[in-house]
């Protein structure tokens, strides 16, 4: 029977601009880069040169601290720019595709019949292996690693988040195949929300389902773990997208890398919100091509969601590793507001209330532009983030031991158990405007390196 966790705390913001179920393809052609500030954590060292030619499926660099973790290609051809910054800081490494795709070739797998280490073998050996995430730290994991459990969360609930079960269409074998081998690794747990409780989802073998009803951000990994299996010092879990089980499921059962995902293009400056399926590492500016509706100055582009994501240029912005969404909402520098937030209104969102475009209901779409609306000030202990945070901690004294470097309190208080994601919400609603993400992923890098 599935286990149903109902959770209360949290806020749904319900902005226009939501990709509807229609799917276009974009051609491979052109340059795509390889990101390694995608896998956070990974001390990226680069194995391939200028003028190389690669198969989509070879490594382009690998972790040093852990050279059997490598990081493959998502298109074969060549070379053309391995680009660093201050300190020789690696950026990207950009590929050049070839007209006809090239494919290094892993062998089929006969999923049922591996075991853990088999599984391993093939995800290292392929280059998909450092796509796994851990907990405690939100790092790329390493196999060195033993999970006492793998999270999956197949739904996705930030605003203008992509709907997993659009990219999942014909991808249900790839989908099944990719969680029976997590399955051989470690217990395994795929998170759902009630809609897909009627779904395929819910019927899928080999894993333990667990539906959450509940607001944003209850389709985090991090809240799942937070009621399933809480992380405790000493403790490790993996933490997979749905969209890496494909991945993991296409090279099981073709024995080829493919990195093709489908992509919500969305926000209010958009011309016909869809979705396009095209490969990690595509230039943003093809995914955006003759698509916004605001001249480019005036608006923000995101790669990801409006609360997670990163701000970045049509220039040199490519589809990230965890990139389900591309977004483009008002940067509001144009904007000008008589009396500011005291003056009565019906088109803007307050969590609060403050305004009273509540009283129309919970459908109504709104536009926010990029403006913190504020500068950052002294935290009021209130319990504001608490109330938007659906997990067993007290997230604004956690939020302090990270800012005074507590490294005991942060250990006390649950930081092993939480990632930046987890406080977007918080983040969101904080009246200090404090950039919470920011900070817990301080705490998290300072406490990893304490204990290394």
């Amino acid at each position: 029977m599935t286990n149903v966790i109902k959770l209360r705390k949290g806020l749904d913001i319900n902005l226009k601009g939501k990709a509807v179920d229609k799917v276009s393809a974009l051609g491979v052609s052109g340059d795509y880069a390889l990101v390694p500030d995608d896998f956070v954590g990974v001390k990226p060292k680069v194995i391939v040169k200028n003028g190389d030619r690669v198969k989509a499926g070879d490594a382009l660099f690998v972790n040093k601290d852990c050279p059997d973790v490598k990081f493959a290609s998502p298109v074969s051809g060549v070379v053309k720019e391995v680009l660093r910054g201050d300190r020789r800081k690696l950026q990207r490494i950009v590929v050049t595709a070839d007209e006809k795709q090239e494919f290094a070739d892993f062998g089929k797998s006969d999923v049922p019949s591996m075991d853990g280490d088999a599984v391993k073998s093939k995800l290292l050996e392929s280059g998909l292996f450092g796509f796994i995430n851990q907990l405690p730290y939100a790092v790329s994991t390493t196999p060195e690693t033993s999970p006492k459990a793998i999270f999956v969360s197949a739904f996705r609930d930030m605003p203008l988040a992509a709907d997993f079960e659009v990219e999942l269409k014909g991808e249900e074998q790839n989908f099944q195949a990719g969680l029976t081998a997590l399955s051989k690794m470690a217990k395994t747990y795929l998170g759902i929300n009630p809609k897909q409780a009627r779904s395929a989802l819910a019927e899928v073998r080999d894993v333990t389902v667990n539906v959450f009803d509940g607001p944003c951000p209850a389709g985090n990994v991090g809240v799942q773990v937070n009621h399933v299996a809480p992380v405790n010092k000493g403790d490790v879990v993996w933490t997979v997208d749905p969209t890496f089980v494909i991945f993991f499921g296409r090279l099981l059962n073709n024995g080829v890398v493919d990195m093709t995902r489908t992509i919500a293009v969305g926000g209010s400056e958009v011309h016909d919100p869809s979705y396009v399926k095209a490969l990690y590492g595509t230039p943003i500016a093809r995914l955006l091509d003759g698509k916004l509706s605001s001249k480019e100055h005036s608006v923000r582009v995101v790669n990801g969601n409006p609360l997670t994501g990163r701000r970045c240029s049509l220039d040199d912005g490519y589809v990230g590793t965890r990139t389900s969404e591309v977004t483009v909402i008002p940067e509001g520098d144009d904007k000008f507001e008589m009396l500011g937030w005291i003056l009565p209104r019906l088109g803007q969102f307050s969590a609060n209330r403050s305004y009273f475009s509540w009283l129309q209901g919970k459908k109504k779409e709104y536009v926010l532009d990029a403006r913190v609306k504020g500068g950052e000030r002294h935290m009021i202990m209130s319990g504001e983030y608490d109330r938007v945070l659906p997990m067993d901690i007290y997230a604004e004294y956690l939020v302090k031991a990270v800012i005074a470097g507590d490294i005991d309190k942060m250990e006390q208080l649950g930081i092993y158990e939480v990632s930046p994601e987890d406080f977007a919400v918080a983040e969101f609603v904080d009246s200090s405007k404090l950039e919470l993400q920011s900070i817990i992923r301080g705490g998290l890098d300072m406490l990893r390196k304490e204990n290394s």
